[in-house]
């Protein structure tokens, strides 16, 4: 009977397990869908498809990949939008977690069959162990590569970290995508937590914030909101707060926090695509409130710079490249620095799958799935005459002083293509069109408000994206 008894809680026990399996499988079907709404099919076989999901709840998204670079790439590129995607689906707190294939992480277990619970200091915050698994583990100021594009935001970054008032309270960072504003916030709550773990410090990102909040508001919890950040911060740091814009209530109560926390002499980051006069949609407070400490930009890195970096990265990732790949790579690879993860995750695959060192044609190979444009480069007068041809009119309508609405909107749109997929300056984009930088900054403003407010001209602007891309080729 006994035995029976046990074989019967056993299959219980193993079809609960299955159950959950397929659930957690279910689920991460849902995700793959949304994400594949926004990406093209080789970034989808190749870095999307291989994944697997061994946990899926409300609390934690945590996938299995073939290797700690393949992890690694897929954390710093595509992390952003699978959080994204899980907002959207409703489950917007939900942690992301990366494991490699074949690792085991599980603690000991007790008798009893529970896992053993990690003792912490009664000074430590709670909240802190989450906070460490929302951080990248390289991204520290020792990994950090300096150039004169962000001595500056490094700087800044690193005495707030110090506890050091000489560069003020309050610093705001605005870069592009991948020059490393996260990684300077990360390496911030690094540097603090591991030197002070006691510090109490708040990690989000605008839109976290934003979800947050909401549900304080519709739980009827806000002063338990307003208790965790007026009162029980020490360190503030939110990402992306260009997100912000047209959230007024967010804004209002980010507005009342950062009064509170200013009083109090306390740290605070911000992060942000745009600088503060820049955002557009937010109200005169918050605005100033942003403008209240040392504003300092990331530029993308010079030839120099980016050097330092692949050779760094390559270093790390065991990959033997002589001083010519080195040097071409830092000559193709602009602006954003991911592109230099993905180029050398790129080359450890393709070496170790071929047992061949890399070499020219190898590297060449990798670039051209990277950067796509392998025969032309791509610029703001391509870039200008694509769209002329999309929109049915001309190059001199597009550069001529026409305020007509079918020419305007297509060279805004063209203004705002050349900022986000080039590396060249609002007076040379400018040039192009005939105008100055102030009109081309004008114009990146309206379409990124567009794009955040209508869904129809998010879509165009993602097919045009995708266009361009293609023409390159």
């Amino acid at each position: 009977m006994e035995t029976n008894h046990d074989m019967i809680l056993w299959l219980v026990f193993d079809n609960h397990i299955r159950f959950i399996k397929m659930h957690a499988a279910m689920n991460w079907e849902k995700i793959k869908e949304k994400v594949t709404e926004h990406l093209l099919p080789g970034t989808i076989s190749l870095w999307v498809e291989p994944l697997e999901c061994l946990r899926d709840d409300q609390d934690c998204l945590e996938l299995v990949g073939p290797d700690r670079f393949f992890c690694s790439w897929v954390r710093e590129n595509l992390q952003p939008l699978f959080l994204r995607c899980l907002t959207e689906l409703g489950s917007p707190e939900t942690e992301i977690l990366f494991k490699v294939a074949g690792e085991d992480p599980a603690r000991p277990l007790l008798p009893g069959g529970e896992e053993t619970p990690q003792l912490r200091l009664p000074c430590i915050p709670k909240k802190i162990k989450a906070t460490v698994r929302a951080l990248h583990p390289r991204f520290t100021f020792d990994e950090f590569m300096v150039g004169e594009s962000n001595l500056m935001a490094k700087s800044a970054c690193e005495a707030l970290a110090n506890d050091d008032p000489s560069l003020g309270r309050s610093v705001f960072v605005q870069s592009g995508t991948g020059l490393g504003k996260s990684h300077l916030t990360h390496a911030v709550a690094h540097k603090i937590m591991s030197e002070s773990p006691g510090t109490r410090l708040h990690y989000v990102t605008a839109q976290q914030l934003t979800a947050e909040m909401v549900r304080s508001i519709q739980s009827k919890t806000m002063e338990d909101f307003k208790e965790k950040y007026h009162n029980h911060c020490d360190v503030l740091l939110v990402e992306d707060v260009h997100s912000l814009a047209g959230r007024s209530k967010t804004q209002e109560e980010l507005t009342a926090t950062l009064d509170a926390l200013m009083k109090k002499d306390k740290r605070i980051i911000f992060t942000s695509k745009m600088s503060p006069r820049e955002i557009p949609d937010i109200e005169p407070e918050f605005r100033s409130r942003l403008s209240g400490g040392l504003i300092t930009t990331i530029n993308p890195p010079d030839l120099k710079t980016r050097t330092h970096i692949i050779r760094k990265k390559a270093g790390n990732s065991a990959i033997d490249l002589d001083d010519e790949l080195i040097n071409y790579l830092a000559t193709q690879i602009k602006g954003d620095i991911r592109r230099v993860e993905s180029a050398i995750v790129g080359l450890k695959a393709k070496s170790g799958l071929t047992g061949v060192r890399p070499n020219m044609d190898m590297v060449q190979e990798v670039l051209a799935s990277i950067l796509g444009c392998t025969n032309q480069q791509i610029n703001a007068e391509f870039i200008r005459d694509f769209i002329a041809k999309q929109f049915k009119t001309s190059t001199h309508e597009l550069r001529s002083k026409s305020r007509k609405k079918t020419i305007t909107f297509p060279r805004q749109v063209a203004m705002y293509l050349a900022r986000k997929m080039t590396d060249q300056a609002l007076g040379d984009i400018g040039q192009a069109f005939n105008r100055d930088h102030s009109t081309v900054v004008h114009s990146i403003r309206v379409i990124t408000d567009a794009v955040q407010r209508d869904g129809s001209v998010r879509g165009q602007i993602e097919l045009l994206t995708d266009k361009l891309r293609q023409q390159c080729h």
